[in-house]
């Protein structure tokens, strides 16, 4: 017997109405900063439930009937955005389809599985007052494009988080870490001249050097769950004539960060080993963590699940606690054609989420 046959009635209830819930997101074109009828439908889905709830922009939040501020408090999240179809998709990407035990449709597994599954598990536990802890759900937007109008909006607006579940597809698995991301402008600085003259210093040669360090240098300090920090040059720029010498040569380093590292501590130790100027887009998107040994952690090794290191960003990035990331459906589904979710995966995902907090809260 699978493990979402042994659903008790209410949680059975609840993975259905998810399910609904799911179906009819699908159904409304939702890309990043053009969430504002998917809100409308987690509103709708509060408002059905009798939960209060507030709207910052196309963000959502509620907490638990009995909120204690006295008592820890654990965010669940994830994000009801969606990337535009690929021009592969067979199907309509906004039109539900069941089909062989599966939900096909725009967003089903990225991440509106584990959207409407936290969602359906927040409202298991809206109105216990028996919990040690808090709880606290945000349906967040803009996550695709790391926007600035989504969770890390809302943030300011929440009571201080403890913990936090973000849900994106692991199969329910517990992505214990996850990498953070520098995008670094570089610009190595020459002096122009004639190439048939031995005049000038030429910019692209300077590149050359650094970029030679870069693909050489490792970081000492490597992640037991993400591996070591990577760092990859992917696009360069110079010259604007034959026989002229650059005086300038930009380029771009993809730097995937590990927990080992703080941003600012791999922009310090770039800076100081290459010659070109290093200019970071941003500083915002951090790499998280949640220790082996957290309770969370622990529930979810309990239940048979296993942990690991993620190689993709999510709003864990812009989280500054403890967080955990963990949702139905598969990583591998995400942004493809034809995108789908398994309809059992829904109800294992309310139970396994339920599963999980029973043993902390």
């Amino acid at each position: 017997m699978s493990q979402s046959s042994s659903s008790t009635t209410p949680q059975r209830a609840l993975a259905a109405d998810a399910l609904d819930l799911l179906k009819r997101l699908i159904a409304t074109p939702s890309f990043s900063r053009e969430e504002d009828r998917t809100a409308e439908l987690i509103e709708d889905f509060f408002s059905q439930k009798q939960i209060p709830f507030k709207r910052l922009k196309n963000n959502i939040w509620a907490q638990n009937r009995y909120f204690d501020l006295a008592k820890p408090t654990i965010l669940l999240n994830s994000h009801h955005d969606t990337v535009k179809p690929n021009k592969s998709w067979t199907l309509d990407p906004f039109q539900p389809l069941e089909r062989d035990g599966k939900l096909f449709g725009l967003g089903s597994n990225d991440a509106g599985g584990c959207l409407v599954s936290l969602l359906a598990t927040f409202a298991y536990f809206y109105d216990r007052a028996d919990m040690t802890h808090n709880i606290v759900i945000a349906a967040s937007a803009e996550e695709e494009i790391s926007g600035r109008d989504g969770l890390e909006l809302l943030l300011p607006e929440l009571p201080t988080i403890t913990f936090a579940i973000v849900g994106e597809p692991t199969e329910m698995q517990l992505a214990i870490a996850e990498k953070g991301l520098l995008v670094l402008d570089c610009t190595a600085h020459g002096i122009s001249g004639h190439a048939a003259r031995d005049e000038g210093e030429n910019a692209i040669y300077k590149a050359i050097q650094d970029i030679n360090w870069l693909t050489t240098y490792q970081f000492p300090n490597v992640s037991p769950t993400l591996g070591p920090v990577k760092l990859s040059v992917t696009i360069i720029n110079a010259g604007t004539q034959h026989n002229v010498v650059p005086d300038t040569c930009t380029f771009t380093i993809d730097v995937r960060v590990t927990e080992q590292y703080t941003l600012e501590e791999v922009i310090d130790t770039i800076r100081q080993n290459i010659q070109a100027e290093v200019k970071p887009r941003s500083i915002r998107l951090k790499p998280s963590s949640i220790p082996a040994d957290h309770p969370i952690v622990q529930a979810g090794i309990a239940l048979g699940r296993h942990t690991y290191g993620s190689p993709t960003t999510s709003d864990q990035a812009v989280l500054n606690c403890p967080s955990l990331k963990c949702g139905p459906g598969h990583s591998g589904r995400s942004h493809s054609a034809d995108e789908f979710i398994y309809l059992h995966e829904i109800e294992a995902g309310v139970d396994g989420y339920i599963q999980m907090l029973e043993q902390v809260v």
